[in-house]
C-alpha cells in the first residue's frame, strides 16, 4: 500500500457553506495538501486539542478516547483510504491486546481522534492524486466536502436562532429541531421545542 503521513495544516471556516470548516492536511515528507470540507463540532473538537484547550466537560472525542483508553484499546492510526463522488472514506486501526481492527469513520471524527491518541494520520496515495494540491494551484485550492456534496454534513441553510420561528411551518419546524440535536445545538434545539409547545397548546 503506498501512503503517506499527514499533519494538520489549518482549519478555517468555509464561506460556501454555513457552519461548515476547510480542514487542509499537509504531507509531512511533501508539499501536497488535501482539503476537506467537516462540520463546525469537528472543526472545534480539532481546534481544542491542538490549542491545549481543556473544556470543562468532555467533548464526544474525548469521551471516545477516554473510554478507549480504560479499555485498553489503541488507536494505531488513521488512514484515508478512498475519495468516491467527493466522499472521503477513513478507518480506525485500532489494536487491542495484539488484535488489529479496522473501524470505518468519517475523516472529521477520524481526525479528531488522531490528535487525541498521538497517532499518524495516513493517505493513500490515490487519494492524494485524486484530492491533493501541490504549492503552485493553492491559490485555487477548493476543498472537497466529506459528505453529500450538496448538504455534506446534513447542514442545510440553518434558521438564524433569532428568527421569528412562527414563519415557519409545522414540518418544517420539526426538521429544523431534529438537525439542532444532531448538531448539538442545543440553545436553539430548546428554542424550537418551546415554539412547536407553545403551538401544541393552541
Amino acid at each position: 500500500m503506498n501512503k503517506s503521513q499527514l499533519t494538520v495544516f489549518d482549519i478555517r471556516p468555509s464561506g460556501a457553506t454555513t457552519g461548515a470548516y476547510n480542514l487542509v492536511l499537509e504531507e509531512l515528507d511533501g508539499k501536497r495538501k488535501l482539503p476537506i470540507v467537516i462540520g463546525m463540532h469537528e472543526a472545534q473538537s480539532i481546534a481544542i486539542k491542538m490549542e491545549g484547550m481543556s473544556p470543562s466537560r468532555p467533548l464526544t472525542h474525548d469521551l471516545f478516547n477516554s473510554l478507549s483508553l480504560a479499555y485498553d484499546i489503541e488507536l494505531k492510526e488513521v488512514l484515508i483510504y478512498d475519495l468516491v463522488e467527493g466522499i472521503f472514506f477513513a478507518r480506525l486501526v485500532c489494536d487491542r491486546d495484539g488484535e488489529e481492527r479496522t473501524i470505518d469513520a468519517r475523516t472529521s471524527d477520524a481526525v479528531a481522534l488522531a490528535v487525541r491518541f498521538g497517532c499518524g494520520i495516513f493517505c493513500e496515495e490515490k487519494v492524494l492524486k485524486m484530492a491533493g494540491i501541490a504549492p503552485e494551484g493553492e491559490e485555487e485550492m477548493k476543498p472537497m466536502p466529506e459528505e453529500n456534496p450538496e448538504d455534506p454534513f446534513g447542514l442545510e441553510e440553518p434558521v438564524d436562532p433569532q428568527t421569528n420561528f412562527g414563519s415557519l411551518s409545522d414540518e418544517e419546524l420539526q426538521k429544523e429541531l431534529d438537525l439542532a440535536i444532531q448538531k448539538e445545538d442545543y440553545e436553539r434545539a430548546g428554542m424550537l421545542r418551546d415554539e412547536i409547545e407553545r403551538r401544541n397548546e393552541q
